[in-house]
């Protein structure tokens, strides 16, 4: 069955007939203070860096027909006085970075209240649009409450609650927490006692010698990966954008063949469901961009302790898993990545400063721009719906494919997974740079065609383009694999020929160590630069410098060469790179502060 793609409805947003700001005052807790957490130290980076509606995240929770204004703010106040990250501040000089956290035992909130006379024909989008739009400017991490509270209403009934989160204090997982506390409370429930541990304890718990420890592996292991994998999966020509982010429209599938699918090849390999979507995931996205692995950034991962399930606090803090897809068929990679999986959670625990040092520091030695070009978050596993889902959620169709509005992409290859039963539901950004809309449609739907291959049996991994109609990207016979990249010796010449000023550059592929050559899958080939001086003064190292400062904003395929070649003035023939061999050298080297 082909899959109906649907088509944008547009809703022209109602006039509220009132705007009336409501101040809720909250007591009970207790005011403490300490140092920030890891996780809190990762997003704040991002607050002070980011545009504010790229950081900053929504939810919309529906209000029962019937509940009265004053339970729903109840309900907050309850959530804030539980809650210690809703109550936390984070005094910092002007200028600086905050270090430590401030818990209020008491204090307001606002609620801005919208009364209508009506709601237009999809209340739910409308109410998104809300929270989406009080992303707008950024939080004053210092003294302001960390939430922006809108209340809908129909003549004066509550209909929903739009609310945009500082991440500071929250996460996808966490405002799913509070969503579903809301919802019982509205209810009348009890909530159970807290039994995770608020952003204070966690952080103290991440400052112990055994959290000090574990931060030391996660980034030992994010090293190894940095230095060996690919730095950007979709190196190919028509490559990313040079410098800036893309926009890239929601494009979400539905699929109850993707959920039978994707149950049945669970149960053939006897892996849980979330194995075998991640080994799907990876499989397609290495066939699609040509690699040997996948590297994809796994957010979600780091709420597998039980310490930090139900924290209402922000753990965003990537897993990196890196899995070799080498391998023969399907089966074999689904055991291949829960290994994978596994060591990939345990170090997703850092210290997000360090790891950006590092991340400096090794791509500069390697000569490289490592990109954040995938990501994979798996919410499905969360105890309610995640940003307004259920409320969107179509149980008739066997599979569709509906386009969504667009948003700043600051990756290749976005996924979320909302539910995996009775439906397959995932909502996918992928660059427009490299994925037609038609590519994208295709990957999404290869990805269900590959589940129900899996299901009915194990599947040769050199058949994902027959069964999944995937194909790899297309590069010319310029492009190399060098040091387990895929580089194109043209977009390095001309990117160091820019760096040194217009010097006459030269680019070669050489021999490496292990006397292979060719740009081979496996082999040791490297670039080798000669640059003609002339009458400048230049050194490997500043030649390596200049070239690396620029490579984040270089487009794909260009990687650092390995070793610079000084010579005074370029050979009659420039085109020949056994022309340049011959002449004489006035200095060379690999440039780095670190040989590699």
């Amino acid at each position: 069955m082909t899959p109906a793609v649907g088509k944008d409805t547009m809703h022209r947003n109602p006039q509220p007939l009132t705007t009336t700001t409501v101040t809720v005052a909250y007591a009970g807790g207790d005011e403490r203070r300490g140092p920030i957490t890891m996780g809190q130290a990762n997003m704040i980076r991002c607050i002070l860096r980011d545009d504010p509606t790229h950081i900053n995240i929504h939810d919309v929770w529906p209000v029962p027909e019937g509940t009265t204004s004053a339970a729903v703010t109840d309900a907050l106040r309850a959530l804030a006085v539980r809650h210690e990250g809703l109550r936390t501040t984070f005094p910092h000089p002007p200028g600086t970075a905050p270090v430590d956290q401030v818990v209020a035992a008491e204090g307001t909130f606002t609620v801005t209240v919208l009364d209508h006379a009506e709601l237009p024909g999809d209340p739910a989008e409308y109410a998104e649009s809300v929270a989406r739009a009080a992303r707008a400017g950024r939080f004053a991490l210092e003294r302001e409450f960390p939430v922006r509270i809108t209340l809908l209403t129909v003549a004066g009934q509550p209909a929903y609650v739009a609310l945009a989160f500082s991440h500071a204090v929250a996460d996808g997982s966490a405002m799913a927490i509070l969503r579903e506390e809301f919802a019982e409370l509205l209810a009348g429930k009890e909530l159970p006692e807290l039994t995770s541990l608020p952003p204070v304890d966690l952080a103290a718990v991440e400052a112990s010698p055994a959290g000090l420890r574990k931060s030391e592996a996660s980034l030992r292991y994010w090293e190894r990966i940095l230095r060996t994998g690919p730095q950007e999966m979709f190196a190919e020509p028509r490559g990313r954008r040079p410098g800036t982010d893309e926009e890239a429209r929601q494009l979400t599938l539905r699929s109850h063949r993707g959920g039978r699918a994707l149950a049945g090849a669970a149960s053939r390999t006897g892996h849980p469901e979330a194995t075998v979507l991640m080994a799907a995931w990876c499989a397609l996205v290495a066939h699609r961009a040509g690699q040997d692995s996948c590297v994809t950034a796994v957010p979600s991962a780091n709420r597998f302790h039980a310490r930090v399930a139900r924290s209402v606090t922000t753990t965003s803090q990537d897993a990196l898993l890196h899995l070799d897809v080498r391998v023969e068929t399907f089966d074999a990679l689904v055991t291949r990545t829960w290994g994978a999986v596994l060591n990939a959670y345990r170090h997703s625990q850092f210290d997000s400063v360090r790891l950006w040092e590092m991340i400096d520091r090794v791509t500069a030695e390697r000569g490289s721009h490592f990109g954040r070009d995938v990501v994979f978050n798996d919410v499905s596993a969360l105890p309610a719906p995640l940003l307004g889902t259920d409320a969107q959620d179509r149980d008739d169709a066997e599979q569709e494919l509906t386009w969504g509005p667009p948003q700043a992409l600051p990756t290749r290859l976005l996924a979320f997974t909302y539910r995996t039963a009775p439906q397959l539901h995932i909502s996918l950004w992928a660059a427009p740079s490299v994925f037609t809309a038609e590519e994208a449609e295709g990957f999404l739907t290869g990805l269900v065609l590959l589940l129900e291959a899996a299901a009915a049996g194990d599947v040769p991994m050199e058949a994902l383009a027959e069964v999944t109609g995937v194909r790899p990207a297309e590069r010319g016979p310029d492009w190399l694999r060098v040091d387990g990249c895929w580089v194109s010796p043209d977009a390095v010449c001309e990117t160091l020929g820019r760096a040194v000023g217009g010097l006459p550059v030269r680019v070669a592929e050489e021999p490496g160590p292990s006397g292979t050559a060719e740009g081979a899958p496996g082999t040791g080939s490297h670039l080798t630069a000669y640059i003609a001086l002339g009458a400048t003064a230049l050194t490997p190292t500043e030649a390596h410098r200049a070239l690396t400062a620029l490579i984040p904003a270089a487009g794909s395929g260009v990687l650092a060469p390995h070793r610079y070649v000084l010579v005074e003035n370029p050979p009659t023939e420039p085109d020949r790179s056994d022309a340049w061999r011959r002449l004489n050298t006035i200095d060379e080297g690999t440039g780095r502060s670190r040989q590699v």
